[in-house]
């Protein structure tokens, strides 16, 4: 991928899930699939992974952010929590973050290492991004 591309595609990867309202996610790839690079998952993941955090003491350094980007409502394809080698710190504020939105993000005892979110329950897959001029919102747009 040319640097230039790269570059637009990083910045849309961060644009695309602040389209969507809190109580639902989508994946990795879906991201990827709207924004035209349906082979691109990892790059969204990537993407969201290293977002820079908000400072307040200098709150124009970052356009996009943790805090203006819900990389939360970003899940892996079958709903899954995806680990960060961190020792799991980042996945439990993923859940927690999740949790604090309403979704219910199950682990049926195994822990946080195999947290997942039922995508048929809590799943938001729009035929576009909402908020494009080309065609009306699909907000309730719930398939895939």
């Amino acid at each position: 991928m040319k640097a230039a591309a790269s570059s637009k595609s990083s910045l849309q990867a961060c644009h695309a899930p602040k389209k969507h309202s809190g109580g639902r996610c989508t994946s990795y790839g879906h991201i990827a699939l709207l924004l035209g690079y349906p082979q691109r998952a990892r790059q969204v993941g990537v993407c969201l992974k290293h977002l820079p955090s908000f400072d307040p003491t200098d709150p124009d350094r970052h356009f996009y952010h943790d805090q203006n980007v819900p990389w939360q409502r970003v899940v892996n394809a079958k709903g899954g929590i995806s680990p960060r080698g961190d020792g799991g710190a980042g996945a439990s504020r993923h859940v927690q973050k999740l949790r604090g939105e309403g979704i219910v993000v199950n682990d049926q005892g195994n822990g946080i290492a195999e947290a997942w979110v039922d995508m048929e329950r809590w799943g938001w897959f729009p035929t576009r991004i909402p908020g494009e001029e080309s065609e009306p919102d699909d907000e309730d747009d719930t398939t895939s």
